[in-house]
């Protein structure tokens, strides 16, 4: 039996090496057009509450994580002013009977990583 999909993600600061609290999330549904989904920020241990999309939401497609690391940053006295990175975006295919999709975002002001967790 196919596990039900579900997506989450967190932040890390890698410059100071902490979670990195209040930094805005955004997910956007793709296809068939261009629709916000929700809106949240990172809590203390630099993850979004809950899912950003629990198994009774779910719809399979093309989805993109927009991550507001510049203003973050900004606040902590970090990087550029403008920021280098402002929204760092994060295109991902959601498919049904997957599992979790976890997708953590490993940043500082100069870059970032991303992978599928767990």
């Amino acid at each position: 039996m196919a596990e039900s999909s579900v997506l989450s993600t967190h932040v890390l600061n890698v410059a100071q090496g902490v979670p990195a609290e209040g930094v805005p999330v955004e997910l956007w549904r793709l296809e068939p057009a261009e629709e916000l989904v929700l809106r949240t920020a990172t809590g203390p241990d630099g993850r979004a509450e809950g899912a950003l999309l629990p198994p009774a939401a779910f719809v399979p497609g093309r989805y993109e994580l927009r991550f507001g690391v510049g203003d973050y940053f900004r606040r902590r006295g970090l990087g550029a002013d403008p920021p280098f990175h402002d929204v760092v975006p994060v295109r991902i295919f959601l498919a049904e009977g997957q599992g979790h999709y976890h997708v953590p975002l490993l940043c500082s002001p100069w870059s970032y990583t991303t992978y599928r967790g767990s």
